[in-house]
């Protein structure tokens, strides 16, 4: 071979060896980029992989999850609704708009219910069906309310794109429900959560026992949203503290939801105790007098404290920033008690007592591990949440039978906290990184699990829909981590984006 033919085959060989192994590269990531990317309208029936919880072999890369086990009938999620044959027992009605809103000194866009924010508190007896007709004013993305904590029938919800299709302005919406189960519960926008939930679509929902009445309870009873708006930390909707006139010797009981992404720490200047937690009450809860009680996004507690003699003031803590005074006495601005240094553990608080539920009868269990990875997510690449090693829309879909006792682990592999949240049912806390639950028993719906934790839980799958399995730092949901709980045989005709723009997160 000539020299002239070497030199070009060298320069030949020098040219493509650097093009094949940029293919090599590129190839790769055009190709996890395409595969990230989601439609302009899909339906959540076409996401991710079905997981059956033990019962056949998980299958990826399905369409419609058409590797589940064919049912006989199927049911839309719009059927599942209460008895509309029904008389209502309490009947609201809430018109949502976007406008300014006042908080303390400073005016900020944000969002109300009624023109005002939070929104109209609701209450009703236990066993009540409640009405709700939500009117879109001027919320120009569209507005849904979803019943935090309340094991509502699938259609109502609130998850656009899933149960419904967000409420464009000019037109309502009507929830109907069974006020079934006695607690401290929340509303709030499921379209376009995060920022809709943070600029002031949010209200209280309170269900009382069937042996008082709405408006007579025993003790004094106080609600208490926590939330911060544009970095301001409020108490219903105001800045700093919220004065309760109260009596000396008398027990209130305290209802604080934290309304945040983030997890809020409460303490007292009072032994108090903790009645309820997300709406369930606690086995013979004792006196702390040393703990403090961290409150995951989105969970409720009910401390109850009683008022000092001689005009003394009972102080709970939401924050360094805010407070719950009751009494009648002065308040010292100095007066803020010192944050206990340990916290209150609610794995062994409380005494044990029957709960229904055999984890070793469990018919399905599930994995939901979070971590955090580089990736694409709907085309975007960067440091995303995963699920199980999946990115969104690449996730679980966790599916069940009705009747189905259900166990899950969940594993935080990643180095921030989670407050975990299934819709439409209620967990019962087995144990924490091994160890199990020896108190009350512990019910959640909003859940903490912290960095390098490991938590099982149980549930009963009584409540047949498709639901949401997320994680209540909004901004985290909205970053992809969002998986779902469907059962058997249910579908639904509602798709994310579209003409509504249908966006739960």
């Amino acid at each position: 071979m000539s020299r002239g033919n070497t030199g070009r085959s060298g320069r030949h060989r020098a040219v493509v060896v650097p093009l094949l192994a940029a293919l090599v590269i590129v190839a790769p990531l055009a190709w996890l980029w395409q595969d990230s990317r989601v439609p302009s309208s899909y339906s959540i029936m076409e996401m991710g992989y079905a997981d059956l919880g033990g019962t056949a072999a998980a299958a990826a890369g399905h369409s419609g999850h058409a590797d589940t086990a064919a049912p006989t009938t199927t049911r839309a999620v719009t059927d599942l609704v209460a008895d509309p044959s029904r008389p209502v027992d309490v009947r609201v009605e809430l018109t949502a708009r976007q406008e300014s809103i006042r908080i303390g000194e400073r005016e900020l866009d944000g969002f109300t219910l009624n023109n005002v924010t939070p929104g109209p508190e609701i209450r009703a007896v236990q066993g009540q069906l409640v009405e709700v007709r939500l009117r879109n004013a001027s919320v120009g993305a569209g507005v849904t309310l979803h019943w935090h904590g309340v094991d509502v029938p699938n259609a109502m919800d609130g998850v656009a794109g899933v149960t419904q299709d967000a409420v464009p302005v000019g037109e309502e919406f009507v929830y109907r429900f069974v006020a079934d189960r006695v607690g401290s519960f929340w509303y709030h926008s499921h379209q376009l959560s995060n920022p809709q939930v943070a600029g002031g679509l949010f209200g209280s929902l309170v269900v009382v026992p069937r042996t008082t009445s709405a408006a007579g309870l025993t003790d004094l009873d106080v609600t208490a949203l926590a939330h911060t708006y544009a970095g301001v930390r409020t108490i219903n909707g105001a800045p700093g503290e919220l004065r309760v006139p109260a009596a000396p010797g008398q027990l209130a009981r305290v209802r604080i939801t934290n309304t945040d992404n983030a997890p809020m720490t409460v303490w007292a200047n009072l032994p108090y105790r903790v009645l309820a937690v997300d709406g369930t009450d606690l086995h013979e809860p004792g006196l702390v007098t040393d703990r403090s009680l961290s409150l995951a996004a989105g969970g409720r507690a009910d401390l109850q404290v009683k008022v000092p003699a001689a005009g003394g003031l009972a102080r709970i803590q939401l924050s360094r920033a805010t407070a719950v005074l009751l009494g009648s006495g002065a308040a010292d601005p100095a007066a803020v008690p010192a944050q206990p240094t340990e916290r209150l553990d609610l794995l062994t608080y409380g005494t044990p007592a029957p709960t229904g539920i055999d984890p070793a009868q469990a018919t399905r269990h599930f994995d939901y591990v979070i971590g955090r990875r580089l990736g694409f997510v709907r085309g975007r690449p960067g440091m995303w949440w995963s699920i199980n090693g999946h990115l969104y829309p690449h996730v679980p879909m966790y599916v069940v039978a009705d009747g189905d006792l259900v166990t899950m682990r969940l594993e935080n592999r990643s180095s921030e906290v989670h407050p975990m949240h299934l819709h439409g049912h209620r967990l019962l806390v087995l144990a924490r990184d091994g160890q199990p639950s020896s108190g009350s028993p512990w019910w959640v719906d909003s859940l903490d699990v912290q960095p390098r934790e490991t938590y099982d839980i149980a549930f009963v799958a009584g409540n047949p829909g498709i639901w949401m399995d997320h994680c209540h730092n909004l901004e985290h949901a909205e970053d992809g981590m969002v998986a779902h709980l469907m059962y058997e045989g249910v579908d639904t005709p509602f798709r994310i984006g579209g003409d509504l723009d249908n966006q739960p997160e």
